[in-house]
């Protein structure tokens, strides 16, 4: 049996995310005092007395959501209460129970799980609202998530709900991880809820509806995945309000996390500067990659169409020539059995390892094709070279005078590697050290 499942709800602006995060002891949801900020189902691990669980953190349930946003997060947050196995039902004690309140109780007892009621904002006993007892769910426990006042006592009650001998899922954390990233309504969420086949994240036209990092599993060829969906990184001088600041900080960190990282491009529009310096991170930080235009479904194609567009982007992306390019429509679906079937390659090719025989023989060859030249009247010499690690695949070589090595002979080597091992979709790296 998987871990448990615990799921956050409350209606909005009643400390969701700061009681999420107090939780898993890290600051993952977004916490702002303006309501409706928390849109998505967030994901965290948490521990307590020996026990792990998932949490899950839902966007406010509206009784009559002013707008589409508002009832997505709706159905999000009722889709978390499917699925979860305890629910903690978040009030907030200073204002009493309201209308909203209990419209999301019925909803809870609809339900059938167990159910704990955090009173939350109570930094001191005369602020609990005994009035709370009438939602008839239970003795509701006054906590503060700012201050972590009662969360010991709101864990017991949580670890009291566990259905009987839910043990670790040891098989998570062998995952291959994707992030999806790229510049605001070029089509991530819907290419993550192509791939998962349900409305996972909300796509909306509007540019920025993502605002949080959200992660599924999910199965491909035998293969375990975990799926990130990111908020749209724009440029620096652009993002102005201190949430957008902090979604652009969980997608980068996203990628940081991850095996592969596939940067989404619009392919009605021509690759633009801000795409490079989204890939290029993910490169940077030495991630598999892949680039998804999305959106061909709508592009007037001619013969060349997509060649010229690759030639665009190849043009743009010179630093990761390694990074393959698919043509995906996240609406028809096309291609993006092609758009898995590539990941999973490069995902291969990112945690490979070559045997040492195989690489020294790579590059003994490559020397007496093109040895190195000679540098201030040292004559150079490649001694021997090896895979040290993989993620990506790593290689030192070792010389006699390695700080003679020009950056352009050190290329050449990669290049042997890549060609000689067929490395597609992930960086290599190789390290020039003195034999001692």
């Amino acid at each position: 049996m998987a871990k448990p499942l615990v799921a956050i709800v409350g209606r909005p602006n009643v400390g969701k995310s700061a009681l999420f995060n107090r939780i898993i002891r890290s600051r993952v949801s977004i916490v702002d005092d303006s309501p409706g900020i928390t849109r998505d189902r967030i994901y965290g691990d948490a521990e307590w007395c020996g026990r792990t669980f998932a949490v899950v953190d839902t966007g406010g349930i509206e009784t009559d959501p002013p707008n589409d946003i508002s009832a997505k997060m709706r159905v999000q947050a009722e889709l978390a209460i499917a699925q979860a196995d305890v629910l903690v039902f978040v009030v907030d004690s200073r204002c009493g129970i309201t209308s909203e309140d209990q419209e999301v109780a019925n909803i809870l007892r609809r339900a059938r799980k167990p159910v704990v009621v955090a009173a939350n904002k109570v930094d001191d006993p005369r602020h609990f609202d005994y009035g709370l007892y009438a939602l008839g769910l239970g003795e509701p426990i006054a906590v503060s998530a700012v201050h972590g006042i009662g969360i010991g006592d709101l864990l017991d009650a949580i670890a009291d709900g566990f259905p009987e001998k839910a043990a670790l899922d040891e098989a998570e954390d062998e995952r291959i991880r994707i992030a999806v990233i790229g510049r605001p309504n070029v089509g991530k969420s819907s290419i993550v809820n192509r791939i998962l086949g349900e409305e996972r994240s909300i796509v909306s036209d509007l540019p920025g509806t993502t605002r949080d990092a959200i992660d599924s599993s999910f199965e491909f060829e035998g293969e375990q995945y975990a799926i990130v969906d990111t908020a749209g990184i724009r440029k620096h001088s652009k993002v102005s309000e201190s949430v957008e600041r902090y979604s652009v900080l969980r997608a980068l960190r996203a990628v940081d996390r991850c095996d592969v990282a596939v940067t989404v491009l619009d392919g009605t529009e021509d690759p633009a500067t801000q795409d490079t310096k989204i890939a290029g991170y993910a490169h940077d930080a030495g991630k598999a990659a892949v680039i998804a235009v999305n959106k061909w479904d709508i592009v007037e194609r001619k013969d060349a169409t997509a060649r010229e567009y690759e030639s665009k982007v190849r043009d743009l992306l010179q630093f990761m020539p390694y990074a393959p390019v698919v043509f995906v429509s996240a609406i028809t679906g096309r291609r993006i059995s092609k758009l898995l079937e590539t990941i999973c390659t490069c995902a291969g090719q990112h945690r490979r390892r070559v045997q040492t025989s195989l690489v020294n023989k790579v590059i003994e060859d490559a020397v007496l094709r093109n040895p190195p030249p000679d540098e201030k009247g040292k004559q150079i010499r490649i001694l021997y070279a090896a895979q040290v690690s993989a993620k990506p695949p790593r290689f030192v070589v070792f010389s006699n005078y390695p700080e003679y090595i020009h950056f352009s002979y050190k290329r050449f080597l990669e290049n042997v590697l890549r060609d000689s091992f067929e490395f597609v979709g992930t960086p290599i790296e190789i390290a020039l050290k003195r034999r001692e």
